[in-house]
């Protein structure tokens, strides 16, 4: 086993026994990305990923300035919001960066003081704290700019019993498409600009308290024309995993490069998204028409049983299964996982998600990302921005 996957329970170890515990997070809220057309956006998470309709917020409800939906499945909720005018901050963003995630939002047990911590700690002000009410209770949020344009909003909902947040009504629709087996926001990936990441990782330790508890390299994250580096962070519990790339020099251009050419700026690369049986979920995505990245080679698979090493005998699923459907496979000490990317989900070559099932794992799959990352070049040389 690698020194780099033995360091993952090492790095758990130093986070719960010694992490800070000033900012205490109890799960992903919500995350809400602008796009160019709510309605048609909401209409394909709902058709491909399997998403619900849960809540809205528009002209209808007295929003002037956008408009937004919000879908759920189990744990998982986002929001897509629209602007409604040319002048809109919201339109200026989009205009920018294209479709993206803006905010990521926090469930805190108290908003202000998660606010005030962070603040003195360094943060920039996005939302000073504001008291959000209806008739069924209230809502507590305040905002701090993390990388690039992107915002860590901090919810307090324990005295609110409505739909979402107030201001939003219920959104009841005739389509309800079967839910595709998404459980939760297992991490969220940014990318950062050049000499970036090392700063970031900082920022997260000391404004949020995180703790890096994994780091990959260009010697270990490359392939023949392109590299990168990243870093995980995680809170104190370990809930919320964000680990950060910057790009590394290589023949070619790589991924974080052409991602930060088409955003402009740093930002969120990729949800992951977990399932408890990837072979159902991701059979139900491909018929339902989510592209996934080209499939691994044969000889990816071959290897297997000899990378998962002890764990190859606790393999429940067929590797020829695993195969058709283009899913990898990589270990840890702790366990193995399953996982698999898409394509981008908008025409700029910027976010994807990645749909990822652990069992017993605390990793990332960096066993994968030699297979991963070629499979991307091939896309980038079918783009021509390799």
């Amino acid at each position: 086993m690698s020194k780099t996957i033995k360091s993952v329970n090492y790095g758990l170890e130093k986070i719960f026994q010694g992490a800070q515990d000033f900012l205490p997070l109890l799960g992903t809220d919500y995350v809400e990305l602008y796009v160019g057309n709510a309605k048609q956006s909401a209409h394909f998470y709902k058709t491909a990923f399997g998403f619900q309709s849960y809540a809205y917020r528009g002209l209808e409800t007295g929003s002037k300035e956008a408009v937004s939906y919000v879908l759920k499945q189990d744990k998982i909720k986002l929001v897509l919001t629209t602007p409604l005018n040319s002048h809109s901050e919201i339109n200026k963003h989009i205009v920018k960066h294209g479709d993206g995630v803006k905010v990521i939002a926090l469930w805190v047990e108290d908003a202000r003081k998660a606010f005030e911590e962070t603040i003195k700690r360094g943060a920039k002000v996005y939302m000073e704290p504001s008291v959000e009410k209806d008739d069924f209770g209230e809502v507590i949020r305040a905002g701090i700019y993390t990388y690039g344009e992107t915002v860590h909003m901090f919810v307090e909902r324990k005295n609110y019993y409505g739909t979402f947040l107030p201001g939003f009504i219920l959104w009841e629709s005739d389509y309800k498409p079967e839910p595709a087996g998404l459980k939760y926001i297992d991490h969220m990936v940014g990318n950062v600009g050049w000499g970036q990441m090392n700063t970031w990782v900082k920022w997260y330790e000391d404004v949020m308290g995180f703790e890096n508890f994994l780091s990959f390299d260009d010697k270990q994250i490359h392939t023949e024309y392109s590299a990168l580096m990243s870093k995980v962070m995680s809170n104190g519990n370990g809930r919320i995993k964000f680990p950060i790339n910057e790009p590394a020099k290589g023949k070619k251009k790589s991924q974080i490069e052409e991602y930060l050419d088409f955003y402009e700026g740093a930002g969120v690369q990729h949800i992951a998204v977990a399932t408890d049986d990837i072979i159902s979920t991701v059979s139900q995505l491909r018929a339902r028409g989510v592209e996934f990245l080209s499939k691994p080679p044969e000889a990816y698979y071959k290897a297997v049983p000899g990378r998962l090493e002890e764990h190859s005998h606790q393999l429940q699923e067929n590797i020829e299964t695993l195969k058709n459907l283009g899913i990898m496979i990589d270990a840890d000490e702790e366990g193995y996982l399953l996982q698999i990317f898409t394509k981008p989900v908008q025409d700029r070559p910027t976010l994807f998600f990645e749909i990822i099932q652990r069992m017993g794992a605390k990793g990332f799959g960096a066993g994968n990302f030699k297979a991963l990352f070629e499979s991307i070049e091939r896309e980038q040389a079918n783009r021509g921005t390799l």
